[in-house]
């Protein structure tokens, strides 16, 4: 059985408009640029022809990554969850106990993960430190520099 993919409702139609994008546009796009490759003649020696199918190649690639990822998906039920506990979906503000820093980070499932937007993934080490983590639960998270400790301040949707 393939691999459950966890989603937000929010992560779910992005995924959807991707896809969409991806299957009109792209396909187009990328058509077009073959089209032109081959006018150029000897296909042998064409690089432009060369790059637009490895384009292409990458484009199917997502498409199918895509359309796995869709048709393995559950979508979680942000109004269920509680704020007790973290969960996937869950706001979370955390503190860095060795600097005092604090931050709000949103955990979702690894496909809609963004670090830059702090939508932290349930697999990474801070995702996973932080699922079932009550406030004033302290997560000690194993990190390339060693371990990091993060108290848990706040927990919303």
């Amino acid at each position: 059985m393939a691999k459950q993919v966890m989603l937000t409702e929010e992560g779910l139609k992005k995924l959807e408009a991707e896809l969409e994008v991806l299957k009109g546009e792209k396909r187009t796009e990328i058509a077009e640029k073959i089209k032109v490759a081959r006018s150029y003649g000897d296909l042998s020696e064409n690089s432009e022809y060369d790059d637009a199918k490895n384009e292409q190649a990458i484009l199917e690639a997502r498409i199918a990554d895509i359309e796995a990822s869709l048709k393995n998906a559950v979508i979680i039920d942000e109004s269920e969850i509680s704020n007790d506990r973290v969960h996937l979906g869950s706001t979370v503000k955390i503190k860095n106990l060795a600097n005092d820093m604090e931050m709000t980070i949103r955990i979702v499932g690894s496909n809609e993960s963004d670090p830059k937007k702090l939508q932290i993934s349930d697999e990474s080490p801070v995702g996973m430190g932080l699922l079932g983590k009550s406030i004033d639960d302290v997560a000690e998270i194993e990190t390339p520099g060693g371990v990091v400790a993060y108290k848990v301040m706040e927990i919303s949707r």
